[in-house]
């Protein structure tokens, strides 16, 4: 949550500065998306590289601490080919068969993803299974270590890299790739396309601490398997170990895709929140019916049906223009709709026939 608080605090801070014309922020934020975009590239290439060094190191270490660990990344590597799809996908323009645009190709990209993810992992858990009933397996100790330790290594520059783009814009605040935390107040919700790409980059750099973590973890193991050979159950442990990392890395993708499938209200909006500011706009009467849902992650669509007070008809424009406003800037969404109708005295919702019936 600290990751969306930081950006709360610095748009406060520039709440009293005037903006700049649409032709200057957009050739702005196109420079620095160009820029997060190459970082983001050179990254998966780096753990593209690595992941497949990491593959062949463990298979012919015979190590599956190893070819987990390389699992793992394949989480990360996954996250971010996600983000620059979305960053790509946002500059599409919907076309007449799909009016909305793409952007629930992300959401298809990641569940793939995760599901070959799991697949690898039931099969390197079968493995490590079989290994600690069986004991019968020998592993090379150095081949593992000097793995181990490039490993260390590329996470160390990894998280550099990733560190440095995070700050290229980091008052922006929103993920593709469902690893956002989300706050229940709507003034944290912003749907430019900038803190997209930014938070999620951020987010990325926290996916590479947490792959160190598991590279230094390998190289421990390594190193006691190296000089004390007896203790090679260490490797089947790590998998374990690592197996559960996996499982809670990828766990809040598939319920935040579900939830996006299923056209649920995102974790960081509340209806009824929405709805009570609604009702404060002058001359609205009543809310006759609100539909809210993403068409990815961080690109959150709405549609609400408004009731004017009676007389008021006139002030229709103005009324749409608050609503509009509301949704668009304070909850952020990044499509609305807003229907206005006039004054009607509620009627009866009963039927003729069934009327004539419960008579």
């Amino acid at each position: 949550d600290s990751l969306l608080d930081r950006d709360i605090a610095l748009r406060s801070a520039r709440a009293g500065r005037p903006d700049p014309c649409s032709s200057c922020s957009s050739r702005r934020e196109r420079s620095k998306q160009r820029k997060v975009k190459k970082r983001l590239t050179l990254a998966a290439l780096l753990y593209l590289l690595f992941m497949t060094g990491e593959l062949v190191g463990g298979y012919v270490a015979n190590s599956l601490a190893i070819m987990t660990d390389a699992l793992h990344m394949l989480t990360d590597l996954s996250g971010i080919i996600l983000t620059l799809l979305a960053l790509w996908l946002s500059a599409k323009s919907p076309t007449k068969r799909f009016t909305f645009g793409f952007h629930r190709l992300e959401v298809l990209s990641a569940i793939i993803s995760v599901l070959l993810v799991y697949i690898l992992m039931a099969f390197l858990l079968y493995e490590a299974v079989q290994r600690t009933i069986h004991m019968d397996y020998e592993i090379n100790g150095d081949i593992m270590l000097i793995t181990a330790a490039v490993g260390v290594a590329v996470n160390l520059i990894m998280g550099f890299l990733l560190n440095q783009s995070g700050h290229l814009h980091s008052h922006s605040h929103s993920h593709p790739h469902s690893h956002v935390p989300q706050s229940n107040s709507p003034n944290t919700a912003h749907s430019s396309s900038h803190g997209h790409s930014s938070l999620a980059v951020r987010a990325a750099f926290v996916h590479a601490l947490g792959d160190l973590v598991q590279s230094i973890g390998v190289l421990v193991a390594a190193y006691i398997i190296r000089f004390k050979p007896e203790y090679k159950i260490a490797d089947p442990i790590c998998t374990y170990v690592f197996s559960i990392l996996v499982v809670l890395t990828t766990v809040r993708i598939l319920c935040d895709t579900g939830v996006i499938i299923l056209e649920g209200v995102p974790r960081h909006l509340n209806v009824d929140r929405i709805k009570e500011d609604l009702m404060k706009i002058e001359d609205v009467y009543s809310i006759e019916d609100l539909n809210v849902w993403s068409l990815t992650a961080g690109k959150t669509t709405a549609i609400v049906h408004l009731q004017l007070v009676p007389g008021s008809s006139s002030k229709w424009e103005e009324v749409q223009s608050k609503a509009r406003q509301l949704l668009l800037n304070t909850f952020g969404m990044y499509k609305c709709s807003v229907q206005l109708q006039s004054y009607k005295q509620e009627m009866s919702k009963t039927c003729a026939s069934c009327q004539s019936s419960s008579a």
